[in-house]
């Protein structure tokens, strides 16, 4: 089963409180964020993580392409949602986008946009979402520089969102 999301249908559920998607589509950055706002949550927090012009030792980043194992990347961002609603259980609704596919300089490559009923809830869910995502999830970048490609320096095993170690919220 194919879990790209095309461009025509990235967006927000109709119900439910988890929006999870990976798609080759440029990423409706406000719509999250404006998607995660509820009447019982005081706070929201978007993260936005953009594809920046340098790496390690690697100045003049050009382009930077995302793949992705599939068919588990859904599966995997429900369980890192599940795992943030477990540790902070007033957690509203988190929306958990990737994108796939080759990103432009300052292109945004991941949206975590999560609503709480106050402040300290929302980021410190939001915080865990985004280091879950990129520690549980199977997405890859290749880095294309003047004078060169490689896959990202960052890369490391899989594991499961309950041994991602992140902030504790203050009530």
């Amino acid at each position: 089963m194919d879990q790209m999301i095309p461009s025509a249908t990235l967006e927000p559920p109709a119900r439910g409180h988890d929006w999870l998607a990976l798609t080759e589509a440029p990423l409706p950055v406000q719509v999250a964020t404006d998607w995660a706002v509820r009447p019982d949550c005081g706070g929201v927090v978007t993260f936005v993580g953009t594809a920046r012009d340098h790496s390690e030792g690697r100045p003049g980043v050009e382009v930077l392409e995302y793949e992705a194992y599939e068919t588990e990347v859904v599966p995997r961002l429900a369980r890192v949602a599940a795992e943030a609603r477990a540790r902070w259980a007033t957690v509203g609704n988190i929306a958990l986008l990737h994108r796939t596919g080759p990103l432009q300089v300052t292109d945004a490559a991941v949206v975590v946009s999560v609503s709480a009923p106050h402040r300290d809830e929302a980021f410190a869910a939001a915080r865990f979402c985004i280091d879950a995502l990129k520690q549980s999830v199977p997405i890859w970048k290749k880095e294309r520089w003047d004078g060169g490609e490689s896959w990202g320096l960052e890369a490391q095993h899989l594991q499961d969102p309950a041994l991602v170690p992140g902030p504790e919220a203050d009530g």
